[in-house]
């Protein structure tokens, strides 16, 4: 899988990205521990170790634009279903249709499932119209503490 859109390759990581594809998801993740008041979301406090681990079990899929990792998304399945997770954009590059291709290269990478799921928080409007736009509808809502719902889509 090496597909290109407008100048960006989109391509399966490896643990040799790990260390930037952390660094910039805990830059994209800030936006979501403004909206919950809450800086010790897992995204924000996971570890190296913690993501080398995740190489292991999901298929983690990178956006480029030269040697820069700009966007990621991680996907796996089980029990017949697909799961995407952490899909990320650098925040000076939203907007331009990488998540959406984000989102269509894991859905790809696994090939046929029952459904897909994946979730985000209950206050990212942004997301949660990125995932409607590409016919994810909510599942159900879990309450995770006092700040911060997640809205589980199929």
């Amino acid at each position: 899988m090496n597909t290109t859109l407008s100048g960006i390759t989109f391509s399966r990581a490896d643990q040799a990205d790990a260390a930037a594809i952390l660094e910039l998801q805990k830059l994209a993740y800030r936006s979501e521990a403004v909206l919950c008041n809450d800086f010790s979301i897992q995204p924000l406090v996971q570890t190296l170790e913690e993501l080398l681990l995740e190489f292991e079990s999901k298929t983690v899929i990178k956006a480029t634009e030269g040697n820069r990792i700009i966007g990621s998304v991680r996907v796996c399945t089980q029990n017949g279903a697909g799961y995407v997770g952490k899909l990320i954009v650098h925040p000076d590059e939203q907007g331009k249709g990488i998540g959406s291709r984000l989102l269509k290269e894991a859905e790809v990478a696994c090939g046929r499932v029952e459904y897909w799921e994946l979730f985000t928080g209950a206050k990212s409007e942004r997301n949660l119209r990125l995932y409607r736009k590409h016919g994810y509808k909510e599942n159900h809502r879990q309450a995770i503490s006092d700040t911060l719902s997640l809205v589980y889509l199929r």
